[in-house]
């Protein structure tokens, strides 16, 4: 019966780029600016149907807007452009 050797070991891989708080920063800004897109929506509506309505329109897109920040997904055309990570 043959005796099998083990595999060999995968190449030790980074598993963060130490950004330090760009990160975070990036978090609260995104809080913030949510937060503040609600508030002032919240405010808006107040003042009747049409700016209720026009703020609401106004809020989803801006909303959305921070949301695909935070995801990343224009991550791959800034690693292209400057070859680094982020931003």
């Amino acid at each position: 019966m043959a005796l099998l050797a083990p595999p060999p070991r995968p190449p030790r891989v980074a598993t963060g780029d130490n950004d330090g708080l760009r990160r975070m920063h990036l978090r609260l800004w995104q809080i913030s600016m949510s937060a503040l897109t609600v508030f002032v929506t919240a405010w808006c509506c107040t003042l009747g149907a049409i700016p209720a309505i026009s703020s609401l329109m106004v809020a989803k897109h801006v909303l959305v807007a921070v949301l695909v920040q935070g995801l990343g997904v224009d991550a791959a055309d800034a690693v292209a452009a400057t070859g680094e990570r982020g931003a």
